[in-house]
């Protein structure tokens, strides 16, 4: 089974929907498609560009595009509550039970409240997932009704998650239009986010390096 007949798979392409549907009505930003595919190749990048296998690449970008499904459950707990849909889905689909586990446990500890990298598909997944800040994420484009994710998301012009020739270094790039959004507002809400990205790189051999309009961070 290939990430492609993921991608082609009309149910989880159905829950994806739904569970970006209950997002919009909670006010989050946009976590359909757009999210999900990003995601999905940022981490089939990160573990391409350190030499994983193929398949283990292929993996990460599966879990990636399957990671929000648990939204459609509830935010709370969304991480789990997904891993354990995807378990299901992928059972079904006649997956080997080893690549289960892998796709399961990176969903699984994707989220920053109580994720851990415990592989290094789960480091990917979460590097590519909390990288993904940039403006189009933001539904309500009207800055006077912005809330401060709105703000943050809306700020960020430019986002670029690059690991260096030497393959010791991953960096998140981010271009900020300080009208809409400060870097003490991307701190408050993203702070353990980028916690978490540390950890994952270190899994990953590599060092995480932040940078707000040329200035480093992290």
């Amino acid at each position: 089974m290939t990430y492609q007949e993921i991608k082609n798979n009309k149910a989880i392409n159905t829950y994806i929907q739904q569970a970006d549907a209950s997002l919009i009505a909670l006010g989050y930003t946009e976590h359909s498609f757009a999210h999900v595919g990003l995601v999905a190749e940022k981490a089939g990048y990160i573990l391409e560009t350190l030499g994983y296998p193929e398949r283990t690449v292929e993996l990460a970008k599966i879990a990636g595009y399957m990671h929000d499904i648990g939204n459609l459950v509830n935010r709370v707990d969304h991480s789990q509550s997904g891993a354990v849909m995807a378990f299901r889905l992928l059972d079904n689909m006649g997956f080997d039970p080893e690549e289960i586990s892998v796709i399961v446990s990176a969903i699984g500890n994707h989220d920053e409240g109580t994720g851990v990298p415990v592989s290094p598909v789960a480091a990917a997944l979460i590097l590519a997932d909390k990288s993904d800040v940039r403006r189009n994420r933001v539904r309500n484009q009207d800055p006077s009704g912005f809330d401060i994710h709105d703000r943050v998301n809306y700020s960020v012009t430019k986002s670029e998650l690059k690991i260096n020739e030497a393959h010791s270094l991953i960096k998140l790039k981010l271009s900020v239009d300080t009208r809409y959004g400060s870097v003490m507002d991307y701190f408050e809400i993203f702070m353990q986010r980028m916690v978490l990205c540390r950890k994952a790189a270190e899994k990953l051999g590599l060092q995480f390096k932040l940078m707000i309009n040329e200035q480093q961070l992290i």
